[in-house]
Formats: C-alpha cells, sequence, structure tokens
C-alpha cells in the first residue's frame, strides 16, 4: 500500500495551491468545464485531458482558457494512451475522472469500444495513480444504470408519471443498498469502473470514491437525444422543432443543477479520507423529481408553446422510475441541493438562449483554437 499524504493536507482543495495541477479527464465536456471553471476560480490550475470526440466541447475549452488565461492547458488525449496519461498524473494534486462513453445506444451498437474506454480507461487511470509515491485523491462519475431497469420496484401509473408503490421509497428514493444490475453495455462498463475504484481503495489504499449520478443538467451542456435529454428537448422546443420521446414519457427522474453537483465534488474532494472506497448516489432527490411529460409542460409555459411531440418505443433498459436517495452523502458532508427544477430550467433555458449562436457557430472549431494545448504522444 501506497504511504497517503497527511490528512491536513486535504484543505488545499479549498484553495489552490499554484505548482501541482487539478487534472480531469473528459475536461472539455459539460460537467469538466463546469469542474475546472470551479478549480480555476478557486486559485487552482487545472488539465483538461479530453480527447474532443464530444460535438461542441472545444468551445468549452476555448471559454475555459480565455476567462483563465495562463492557468488551464488542454491535453487532447484518450485514456485508452496508458503512457500519455500517466505523464498527465504524475504532478496532479487532485483527479476527477469524467471521460467516458456516455449513452447506452452507442453500447449496443459497440460494445467493444464501451469496454475500452469505459473500463480499460478507467483501469488506466487507477494504474497510474497506484504506482505515484503519493497518489492523488480521485471522483469517479458513475450511473444509475448500474441499477438496471429496476423491474422489482412496484410502480403506479399516474396521469404523468410513475410513482412506487411503497410511500417510503416515493419519499426517500433509490440508495446505495439496492441490487446492482448491469443492464445494457453501457451498464456492465459503468458498472464495472465503478467497482473497479472502490476495489482499488480497499485493495491499494488509493484515496478515491464515486459517484452514482442521476440526470445532471446546466450551462455548458450540449443535450443530444442519448445524453443530457433536458438540455436537449429545451434547444428544440426553444427553436421550434419536434421532440421524439422514447417510451410514453412518464418517465421518472431527478435532475440536479450541475452548481449543486460540483458542490458535492468539493465536498467529496474535502472529506476524501473519511468517504474512500464509498459509492453514493447523487440527483436532485425526491425534491427534484420530474418525468418527460411534465418537463413538455414546464417548456410550454416558458416558451408559450407547445411542442410538436412523437413516440417511439422504450429504449432497452430504460427505468421507468429513478430517483436518488442522497441521506447517505448528506450525513457524510452535510451536503443538499440548492437549486429547485423549476429555477434550475428557467436559468439553463436562458443560458441556452444567450449562448445558443456561439455553441452550434463554434461547435466544429479546430481544437488548436480551444486552449493551449498539445497532443498526447500516439
Amino acid at each position: 500500500m501506497r504511504n497517503h499524504q497527511k490528512k491536513s493536507e486535504k484543505s488545499h482543495f479549498t484553495r489552490g495551491n499554484g505548482r501541482r495541477p487539478v487534472v480531469i479527464t473528459g475536461g472539455a465536456g459539460f460537467i469538466g468545464s463546469n469542474v475546472a471553471q470551479a478549480m480555476l476560480s478557486r486559485g487552482h490550475e487545472v488539465v483538461l485531458y479530453d480527447n474532443l470526440s464530444r460535438p461542441g466541447v472545444e468551445t468549452n475549452a476555448r471559454w475555459l482558457a480565455e476567462t483563465f488565461p495562463g492557468r488551464v492547458r488542454l491535453v487532447v488525449g484518450d485514456t485508452r494512451d496508458a503512457q500519455a496519461l500517466r505523464h498527465e498524473l504524475t504532478d496532479a494534486s487532485a483527479v476527477f475522472h469524467f471521460a467516458a462513453q456516455v449513452a447506452v445506444t452507442t453500447s449496443l451498437l459497440d460494445p467493444v469500444q464501451d469496454f475500452e474506454i469505459n473500463v480499460h480507461g478507467t483501469l488506466n487511470v487507477l494504474e497510474a495513480l497506484r504506482r505515484l509515491e503519493h497518489p492523488p485523491p480521485l471522483l469517479y462519475t458513475s450511473t444509475n444504470k448500474v441499477y438496471g431497469a429496476l423491474p422489482e420496484v412496484e410502480l403506479t401509473e399516474q396521469a404523468k408519471r410513475y410513482e412506487p408503490a411503497s410511500p417510503a421509497l416515493r419519499a426517500s428514493g433509490i440508495d446505495e443498498n439496492h441490487v446492482l444490475d448491469f443492464h445494457s453495455p453501457y451498464g456492465c462498463s459503468k458498472g464495472a469502473a465503478d467497482q473497479y475504484v472502490v476495489d482499488y481503495a480497499r485493495s491499494f489504499g488509493l484515496r478515491a470514491t464515486v459517484f452514482r449520478m442521476s440526470c445532471i443538467y446546466g450551462p455548458r451542456q450540449f443535450g443530444t437525444e442519448d445524453q443530457g435529454w433536458v438540455a436537449h428537448f429545451l434547444l428544440r422546443a426553444a427553436a421550434g422543432q419536434p421532440i421524439t420521446i422514447y417510451g410514453d414519457g412518464k418517465q421518472v427522474r431527478d435532475i440536479l443543477f450541475v452548481s449543486d453537483l460540483v458542490e458535492a465534488m468539493l465536498l467529496a474532494m474535502e472529506n476524501i479520507d473519511n468517504i474512500s472506497g464509498q459509492v453514493f448516489n447523487i440527483g436532485g432527490g425526491p425534491g427534484n423529481v420530474l418525468s418527460l411529460l411534465e418537463l413538455m409542460d414546464t417548456m410550454e409555459a416558458l416558451f408559450g408553446k407547445r411542442s410538436v411531440v412523437s413516440f417511439e418505443a422504450a429504449r432497452q433498459g430504460d427505468q421507468r422510475y429513478f430517483v436518488s436517495n442522497t441521506g447517505k452523502f448528506q450525513a457524510a458532508t452535510g451536503w443538499a441541493p440548492a437549486v429547485d427544477q423549476a429555477n434550475g430550467i428557467r436559468m439553463l433555458a436562458s443560458w441556452l438562449s444567450q449562448n445558443r449562436s456561439q455553441l452550434f457557430g463554434g461547435a466544429n472549431a479546430v481544437a488548436s483554437r480551444a486552449a493551449p494545448a498539445h497532443r498526447a504522444a500516439p
């Protein structure tokens, strides 16, 4: 087992030490860029390790570089490249591992690539850290999909949503003790990586924790049908474009505004010595529950018109209900969501409206314009 940094050193996360950078894999993405902004605002240097495969994310990297000149570095690299990854992690003060294949649909089309990115890429991160004399803390983002379709949860069908038949479950949501059921290649790959992180904390003493996240939304999100559905619906509604719903639209999720997620991540790093080796369900919780049909109603009120909607067959492994029980993390850190869903949706709609031309006009920008960058060696 490697020696750990002294416990008192965890306070460096409140304010950057100006020497060792925070490394964020997938750092140009939606969550990565929001975490990077928080780190840079606190005085940290930041390395964005990203292969820029998701359309538009170079716009996020460029925005960070322009907002925090000289303090953010973009490395165009892939977590499957173990050598390049080890080089960037050697001097890290903390690591946020967000780089992933993020869509169930894509995993069904190419399960091998899904495995290589999500499992092998994560194992490369863990191995790079394990070999350091003083490994930095690691936060890994998993998914509620590790719980599968939840067929064992008895649901009642309401006019516009599904709800658990159990009043207790309806009031609290799904906790971390719920049975794991890795449905779909994506669920398998994220679940396997999730368990590798937990075990490397146990077997090798890494200070690492896992967030099993529900639906995160907010600024700097490029919503698609496969990932980022709140932003995707808002963008299409604002543009007067039709929306496709897979299933009956009564599927329920708890949505969490990205600033609340970032606050949870900062608290996780500050408390890493106490929570290492644990997993936490992170989402908006029972106070921020929304079905797809209910989001349609909210958008109609926002934009003054109803979007044209078509319905297709439900997607494989889709959960009719998932709401996070965040009590375990709240008890460990005192965290609770601060942004309610009504305000959060309005803020995201406003941000998308203000930045729509910038986001999509710059989506094909050359990576070298995004930020001071170099490509990882092949």
